[in-house]
């Protein structure tokens, strides 16, 4: 299952450089393969005033692979919010402040309201909820 989240993940993103990706699978989530593509994401939310959630995670993170399809679902379940994920190692200087994987930062009006370390599909629920 963390293999088909990663690549849905993976097909999102080329759907966004311009592949297809079916419209009616994950359309409010994003990952962010690079600083500069994570910079644009972030600054979208900070102008669009939507509701998003922001998923910083690591590959080799035990958790953030538990989770990471977990995440994936929600975006479906939760579709005024934005989900975006964020790997820190592809994004290594925009992430620097991450001290902790999994961490789930929660934007409201453009900015940032919530934050929640460590994961639990019934806590991350619960916060989503709150926060959409």
């Amino acid at each position: 299952m963390v293999r088909e989240a990663k690549a849905l993940l993976k097909d999102r993103e080329a759907e966004e450089a311009g592949s297809s990706f079916p419209s009616s699978r994950h359309g409010n989530l994003s990952a962010a393969s690079s600083d500069d593509r994570l910079k644009d994401i972030l600054q979208s939310v900070r102008s669009s005033k939507s509701p998003a959630v922001v998923y910083y995670g690591a590959s080799w993170c035990r958790v953030c692979c538990q989770i990471l399809p977990t995440f994936c679902k929600f975006s479906n379940e939760f579709k005024n919010l934005k989900f975006i994920y964020a790997d820190i190692d592809e994004c290594p200087d925009t992430t620097q402040n991450v001290r902790y994987t999994p961490t789930f930062h929660f934007y409201r009006g453009g900015e940032r309201v919530d934050e929640m370390l460590g994961a639990g599909e019934e806590r991350l629920h619960d916060r989503l909820w709150l926060h959409s």
